[in-house]
């Protein structure tokens, strides 16, 4: 069997996510889940790694189903250490489960497969020159996101729905706001499952990209 370690910057097992994972990842690949919140309640989570003043702002899932948010200066440092920790145990390919911006994160021996760094040229390739929609799950991360994507020529349009916090109301509320400026959707949080493509999908009546989904196509043709 070849490993593949997925850290969650959650709480790991990610029941949501890695059944989109595994359907796409051949069978000899044996998936290791760990996450960053392992081992923390909600309580502390809330008391210590919450966002401070203009922290790059990050959200996940905790086992239970529900919903945490935290800063990236907070969870980089535990982030790096889950890193290490897989290495040690002779992983040698490990996918990061978010399409967050982690700056710095460091290997010893293993190959860090980061979603930022392969999601939006991929979707550039995609998108030619139509309009970019991109779902996120908060409002204030629509601030965030341009860096992320202008480099690659991308200057998308946003809208707000929670793949944790799920409403369909939310969805298609999104869907509506988008109306007549973009030409294809990117859900762009590993959270978003195909229930969240199937509703976007719907609402817009346009092609959507599952960010967890086409991770794994392409992580299923390196490893």
């Amino acid at each position: 069997m070849t490993k593949l370690g997925v850290i969650t910057i959650g709480q790991a097992p990610r029941k949501d996510v890695a059944p989109i994972l595994r359907e796409h990842l051949p069978e000899r690949v044996e998936m290791i889940q760990a996450g960053v919140l392992d081992g923390l309640s909600k309580e502390y989570i809330a008391a210590n790694l919450c966002p401070e003043d203009r922290d790059y702002t990050l959200t996940s899932r905790l086992t239970t189903g529900e919903s945490v948010i935290m800063g990236r200066s907070k969870i980089q440092p535990i982030l790096q250490q889950k890193i290490y920790d897989m290495e040690n145990q002779g992983v040698a390919n490990i996918l990061l489960l978010c399409t967050g911006v982690f700056p710095g994160l460091a290997t010893r021996t293993a190959y860090l497969i980061e979603p930022d760094h392969i999601i939006p040229p991929a979707v550039k390739a995609m998108v030619g020159n139509r309009r970019l929609g991109v779902i996120v799950p908060l409002e204030e991360q629509k601030e965030t996101m341009n860096s992320k994507y202008e480099p690659y020529g991308l200057y998308p349009v946003y809208g707000v729905a929670s793949p944790y916090i799920f409403d369909p109301g939310d969805f298609q509320a999104a869907a509506a706001g988008l109306k007549g400026k973009a030409d294809i959707l990117l859900l762009d949080c590993m959270g978003y499952t195909e229930e969240a493509r199937r509703l976007m999908a719907e609402a817009s009546g346009l092609p959507v990209i599952l960010s967890n989904a086409i991770m794994a196509k392409i992580v299923s043709e390196m490893i």
